[in-house]
């Protein structure tokens, strides 16, 4: 059966026919193509879908897109503003935040919710605040350095 959703996605209105078991991963990558919602497991362990829903960090891989009827959604395309990057892309860039970069999209939407409630964390709190996001290939540490630098630019 299709639904009809209408959903703010990183500013914009968007009306779109979906069927009741659509995913919001899946509407977002295959009928927005904003293809920087990543899909590594389907089962919420990897946090590589990880999006913002009304400002709080959701995977979209365990949300169907008719939950999202009427919610303002924000994907990784949507943080960079006016040509620049957000601060926490430029930390990732600048820290050596990433490798691969397969993580890297839900990482990111992970702490900008995390910067939202608590700008200024500790490496332990920021360590906690991505427990439900995996890499495969950094090792973290230098995850942790790009969402300090990013803090502190943001404080500045």
């Amino acid at each position: 059966m299709s639904n009809e959703i209408t959903v703010k996605v990183n500013g914009k209105s968007v009306t779109e026919h979906v069927e009741g078991r659509d995913l919001l991963a899946h509407f977002l990558r295959d009928k927005l193509h904003l293809t920087g919602t990543h899909i590594g497991c389907d089962t919420s362990s990897c946090g590589a879908c990880t999006i913002l829903v009304d400002g709080q960090s959701v995977k979209s891989c365990t949300m169907l897109a008719v939950q999202a009827d009427g919610c303002e959604v924000t994907t990784i395309e949507g943080l960079a503003g006016n040509g620049s990057l957000h601060p926490l892309q430029e930390g990732f860039n600048e820290m050596h935040g990433l490798q691969c970069g397969f993580c890297t999209p839900g990482m990111i939407m992970t702490a900008t919710d995390l910067l939202k409630s608590n700008p200024n964390p500790t490496e332990t709190e920021i360590r906690e605040a991505l427990e439900g996001n995996i890499c495969r290939c950094t090792g973290y540490h230098n995850i942790v350095k790009s969402i300090q630098h990013a803090a502190e630019k943001m404080n500045a």
